[in-house]
């Protein structure tokens, strides 16, 4: 099941750090299957507060997430990155072709005795 990166970042400036960072990140995807889907883009906020842009790396399994952030190369990279821009990564797995949240729901009301 496919599994995301997802980051929200809050760059203040660009540096040459950064630049190297984003230069050398997809080297370091490349071997577990690592795709961008979101890069920076600015968000259009619906609801609440969101400083900042977005990145989703989608990976082929939770596996290869975990093995991919963990990795020599991309913990080389972290630095370039977390020393100058604040932000927040997590992995998280993917939901099935056919996820249906009304199951979800039925399960949660039946969890909760409603």
């Amino acid at each position: 099941m496919t599994a995301y990166a997802i980051g929200h970042i809050r760059p203040e400036s660009m540096n040459e750090d950064v630049l190297r960072y984003i230069e050398e990140i997809q080297a370091t995807m490349d071997p577990f299957g690592g795709r961008f889907l979101v890069h920076g883009r600015q968000v259009e906020v619906m609801e609440g507060a969101w400083p900042g842009t977005i990145v989703m790396i989608a990976f082929p399994d939770l596996e290869g997430a975990r093995a991919w952030y963990a990795s020599a190369p991309y913990q080389a990279l972290i630095p370039l990155r977390a020393d100058h821009i604040a932000g927040d990564i997590i992995l998280v797995d993917g939901v099935p072709a056919d996820y249906d949240a009304s199951k979800t729901a039925a399960a949660l009301r039946e969890a909760a005795g409603l």
